[in-house]
């Protein structure tokens, strides 16, 4: 299943209304729900990555602290193309997730890339069993072909407890 088509283009970073990223986060959110991964992975640069670092040392640097997700592109490929096959049998079947964002703040502008800060929480629902995963996104977006890029996602959990979220098997 395909979610809504994307935003019009937009010509510059300058140009970039609030509404426009929320949008943008909104379809991301709705890729991931609908479990289209496919499509959801395609949203990011060439370049792109995406870090998941542990609940107690949320600004450990990957390098040299223990963090859940550490992805490059080639990585987030891997894990898409896994989550997507029966190989991932925490996730086969696929659980049902609801991502909710909000409280999304734009910052300035650095160099190519529009910082982004929202808030998330994340419901997972499999068997009889629901998680709740909440914390902060932190984006910096880039203009593409004039349209809107993931360059880098951080997700920041809010949750306290390592055993909350050692079995995040879905992606935040």
């Amino acid at each position: 299943m395909t979610a809504t088509a994307e935003s019009p283009p937009v010509s510059g970073l300058a140009t970039v209304r609030r509404e426009q990223v929320e949008d943008f986060l909104f379809r991301e959110a709705e890729l991931l729900d609908d479990w289209d991964l496919d499509e959801w992975v395609a949203l990011f640069t060439d370049d792109g990555r995406y870090l998941v670092p542990c609940p107690d040392h949320p600004g450990g640097n990957p390098a040299r602290d223990l963090v859940l997700i550490d992805d490059n592109m080639l990585r987030l490929r891997s894990r898409v193309e896994r989550l997507n096959s029966r190989k991932a049998h925490r996730e086969y079947p696929h659980s049902k997730t609801s991502h909710q964002i909000s409280n999304v703040r734009l910052r300035p502008a650095e160099g190519d890339e529009l910082p982004v800060n929202a808030e998330f929480a994340v419901w997972r629902f499999r068997g009889d069993r629901n998680n709740c995963y909440v914390g902060r996104y932190r984006y910096r977006l880039r203009l593409v072909d004039g349209r809107l890029r993931i360059r880098y996602k951080h997700a920041v959990l809010a949750n306290t407890s390592l055993r909350q979220v050692s079995d995040v098997a879905i992606i935040l």
